[in-house]
């Protein structure tokens, strides 16, 4: 008697496993900026800078006068979440002691 195979591809079936790995995509980053105006104290804007955004006094004031002097600059670089709740309570305080301080966000 001869042996029967149900396999049409000759009897012999092999296969090789792969793995897929999804391809994720690393977040977009997003700078903060801080725009310059006539009206808002420096003093309070170093404070903005050291309660927001974790900068040292020195650093703040840096970060301060570039605004000040170049009219923006760039208070630091966020996930969109994290830029948009820091614009968020940056202008929330600023109008809650009744500055003009204008800040907002920008991809990287």
């Amino acid at each position: 008697m001869s042996e029967q195979n149900n396999d049409t591809d000759g009897g012999v079936k092999t296969g090789v496993v792969v793995k897929t790995k999804p391809k994720t995509k690393k977040p977009s980053l997003y700078k903060v900026l801080m725009l310059n105006d006539d009206y808002t104290p420096m003093e309070f804007v170093v404070h903005i800078l050291e309660r927001f955004f974790n900068k040292g006094q020195e650093d703040a004031t840096r970060i301060m006068l570039h605004v000040h002097q170049k009219g923006v600059g760039v208070c630091g670089v966020f996930s969109f979440e994290v830029a948009e709740t820091k614009v968020t309570l940056v202008m929330d305080f600023a109008r809650k002691h009744q500055h003009p301080l204008q800040c907002t966000l920008e991809k990287e």
